[in-house]
């Protein structure tokens, strides 16, 4: 380990300011994770995170990550309940994106699995890590003020926090904002005289809302039940396993659109789309609790990368550097490769540190804002500028899913890219390409009444392809 400093303090204990004190812990003699919550000691929903009553998806890459951050953390999740489709088998999925219905057999080509804990679950498996960790501690029921600086304020030297017995300055070589979109970051920036950094917005107003489920004994029902909003409906929905046997039902509407605030609403919003055996055990299941919902106004980027000036000793981390549309479940996957990306950037000392992280984040982050971003701006709802490569890279697309429905080996290379196992440029692989085309070509055929077989030349040319 290379230690570069005495304490460093996070600020905010969400998943992703418990990941950057991870890579921290590291290199400092102590950590501190200030968080304005009472932090539950069990998996509970807690104030802090409003969005902890819905669905929450790690993605492949994400689950990899975590599991090299936090060894054997996935075993732990599943053994106390959290769903995994294993080995990415097909047949467990119903995955309807773009308006295609994706390929239902067939398994990835490497070992991989999903997983869907809920937020609680995860939270509280982290959380138990992380205090584990014997220079972290938690500082549960403290506010947040002001930063403290060096007289030129050229440098971060701490933080102001407050709780009940008062208010004290806690001293530190580094302080890491990772109090999510709203972070206090730009202002405080702006008040020490950096001024603010160059924001991206995406205005997609999703709400969405879900409801937790038991299912009738019996009903038979994939394990992870998707669909995507599509042109003309920029709405979809998700019915997924949870934890202790239960499943949860969530609908999503975007572009001012909101879906029923109650089951029986929610249920008949989504009865024009959703497969018949999915309404059914829907019109049959057991409501646990409330509806509950969640609103988000858009993605967005702050460009901290393009700052001219910024102080030593400071930097931001997770979704107070971008949030993305959370349909697509991005945020905590991007928030564990940045902590890596914080990690080795450490490992090199803390020279021109804060600089060297920006730009290390935003190769993940630029991966999950184009994917997201491309999919909004597909539906005409969505306002947005729409660059020829935006116009291009959407058509594609949708070639690729259209493709996906009989091929599983697109399935799994789409599904490699949207779980940023890949950049969005394997997509491109001529290999792919290929197939895209094939698939395409048969399509068109199965649709127009043509023959479906492909001329034999073609077919040997094709079949290199595929090897």
């Amino acid at each position: 380990m290379n230690k570069i400093g005495d304490h460093a303090i996070v600020l905010g204990a969400s998943v992703g300011g418990l990941l950057a004190a991870r890579a921290l812990a590291e290199s400092y003699d102590a950590v501190t994770v200030v968080e304005r919550d009472v932090l539950p000691s069990g998996a509970e929903n807690r104030h802090g995170v409003p969005q902890g009553r819905h669905g929450h998806g790690l993605l492949a890459r994400g689950a990899r990550t975590m599991d090299e951050l936090f060894p054997g953390i996935l075993d732990d999740l599943i053994a106390d309940g959290a769903p995994v489709i294993a080995d990415g088998d097909l047949s467990e999925m119903h995955f309807v994106l773009g308006g295609h219905r994706l390929a239902s057999s067939g398994r990835f080509r490497d070992r991989r699995a999903t997983y869907v804990p809920s937020r609680p679950l995860l939270e509280h498996h982290v959380r138990r890590r992380v205090r584990a960790i014997p220079n972290i501690t938690l500082l549960d029921g403290h506010n947040v003020g002001d930063l403290a600086t060096t007289p030129d304020r050229c440098r971060v030297t701490g933080v102001q926090v407050g709780s009940r017995e008062g208010v004290r300055t806690i001293t530190a070589e580094l302080v890491v904002d990772a109090m999510g979109r709203g972070a206090r970051t730009p202002a405080g920036l702006e008040k020490l005289g950096y001024g603010r950094p160059a924001e991206e917005h995406v205005v997609v107003h999703v709400v969405y809302r879900s409801q937790l489920l038991r299912l009738a004994p019996g009903t038979p029902m994939e394990k992870m039940v998707l669909i995507g909003a599509v042109p003309g409906r920029p709405s979809g929905m998700a019915l997924f396993g949870y934890e202790n046997d239960t499943w949860l039902f969530t609908v999503a509407a975007m572009a001012g659109r909101e879906p029923p605030p109650t089951l029986d609403g929610m249920i008949s919003a989504v009865e024009a789309y959703a497969p018949d055996h999915v309404v059914a055990a829907l019109r049959t299941a057991e409501p646990l609790g409330e509806v509950a919902q969640h609103k988000f106004p858009s993605s967005q980027w702050r460009h901290y990368e393009r700052m001219h000036r910024f102080p030593d000793g400071l930097l931001v981390f997770g979704d107070a550097i971008c949030s993305f549309n959370p349909i697509y479940g991005q945020g905590m996957t991007v928030a564990a490769v940045e902590a890596m990306s914080l990690r080795e950037c450490l490992r090199r000392g803390e020279d021109d540190l804060s600089r060297r992280f920006f730009r290390a984040a935003t190769k993940p982050i630029g991966a999950a804002w184009q994917l997201a971003v491309g999919s909004d701006l597909a539906l005409p709802e969505v306002e947005g500028p729409r660059s020829v490569q935006t116009r291009l890279g959407n058509a594609y697309v949708a070639r690729v899913l259209a493709a996906a429905e009989n091929d599983p080996v697109v399935v799994d290379r789409f599904l490699r890219v949207s779980s940023l196992m890949d950049p969005p440029g394997h997509l491109m692989h001529p290999a792919l390409v290929g197939r895209v085309c094939v698939g395409n070509l048969r399509r068109h055929r199965r649709t127009s009444g043509e023959p479906a077989a492909v001329p034999s030349e073609r077919r040997r040319s094709f079949s290199a392809v595929r090897r």
